[in-house]
């Protein structure tokens, strides 16, 4: 019998980086401890554990870790603190399966560098990664670093090396070097050897050339153009297969004409407002009401009462942020 647990390890199984592999403890943990909470406890971690599922492009931060951690408290008996409450509730509600779907096989294309299926760069690429491969004076540089730093210290489980990436809008979150600190100096002058390559890093002695990427955030795409390269917009980018991509987590059109009549809107909303608490005063009811109503917007009396409603649906629980002059 297929349980809720074999379910959602399935779920991670179909994940890029890892992630069932990383995760598969805390959700065993999770199912352990869910007979024992109380409804409350259940309901708090349950909207950090449905994040648990979203693509890890999309987390704003390690939900992973803020989640064994509200585990561990929850295994001893006591109860989440209203600082992690509040993490929890600032939370959106999860990507629809649609999304999650989308980004999900977008990882599996990032996880292994292969960005072709949104660009046409392997010509390029190819052109550009041989001169770098075979350049005696990088490999001399190289060298050079290793006499001065165990490069091991400094290397992934694959062997891999990464420079310091890139952040939007190139704002930094630590551009300090402490000359006294080994990892910080190894970090630097890691940095300005791949600035002089074109690199993302190195992986067990070997060069990696930059590529042209495309990568989806939490917040929204990036793309990335690396300096060396020539770039020509209409052959270097697929940007019907971008925007596919980015449009997943779009919700609704967009555009100045739509602008202005959401603008109208907010206007009527308030207006209408303003109408209802009126129509009460005087207490007006039925087609005296909605006569009263439409004149008060500016609304032919044959609107029908179906349009004024789903206005007053729409803003109902939200505040308009300035009223109409």
């Amino acid at each position: 019998m297929t349980t809720a647990l074999d379910l959602d390890l399935k779920k991670l199984q179909a994940q890029a980086f890892h992630r069932a592999e990383w995760a598969e403890a805390a959700v065993h943990r999770y199912h352990a401890l869910l007979p024992k909470l109380k409804a409350e406890g259940v309901q708090q971690l349950k909207g950090l554990y449905d994040w648990m599922f979203v693509p890890y492009s999309l987390w704003p931060f390690n939900v992973q870790d803020a989640f064994e951690g509200c585990l561990t408290v929850l295994e001893k008996g006591k109860s989440l603190n209203s600082k992690q409450r509040l993490l929890i509730d600032m939370l959106p509600e999860p990507p629809d399966e649609k999304i999650c779907a989308a980004v999900a096989d977008h990882e599996l294309h990032v996880q292994t560098g292969t960005y072709e299926n949104l660009v046409n760069t392997q010509a390029k690429y190819s052109q550009n990664e041989i001169p770098v491969q075979t350049d005696p004076e990088l490999r001399r540089q190289w060298a050079r670093i290793k006499s001065e730093f165990d490069v091991k210290a400094f290397c992934d489980h694959k062997g891999l090396i990464r420079r310091t990436m890139n952040v939007e809008r190139n704002l930094r979150t630590s551009f300090s070097v402490k000359m006294s600190s080994q990892k910080e100096v190894f970090q630097a002058a890691f940095d300005a050897f791949c600035l002089r390559w074109n690199l993302f890093g190195m992986q067990n002695d070997e060069p990696l050339l930059l590529k042209l990427s495309v990568n989806l955030t939490p917040y929204g795409t990036m793309i990335h153009i690396p300096a060396y390269w020539s770039f020509d917009p209409k052959r270097d980018i697929r940007w019907d297969e971008i925007a596919n991509l980015h449009r997943v987590r779009v919700t609704g059109r967009q555009g100045s004409a739509l602008a202005e009549g959401l603008a109208q809107q907010v206007k009527d909303a308030e207006k209408l407002r303003q109408l209802d608490k009126e129509a009460l005063q005087l207490g007006l009811k039925g087609e005296q009401k909605h006569e009263f109503l439409c004149a008060g917007l500016g609304w032919d009396p044959r609107t029908s009462p179906k349009r004024i409603s789903r206005l007053r649906a729409k803003f109902k629980n939200k505040r308009v942020a300035a009223k109409a002059k």
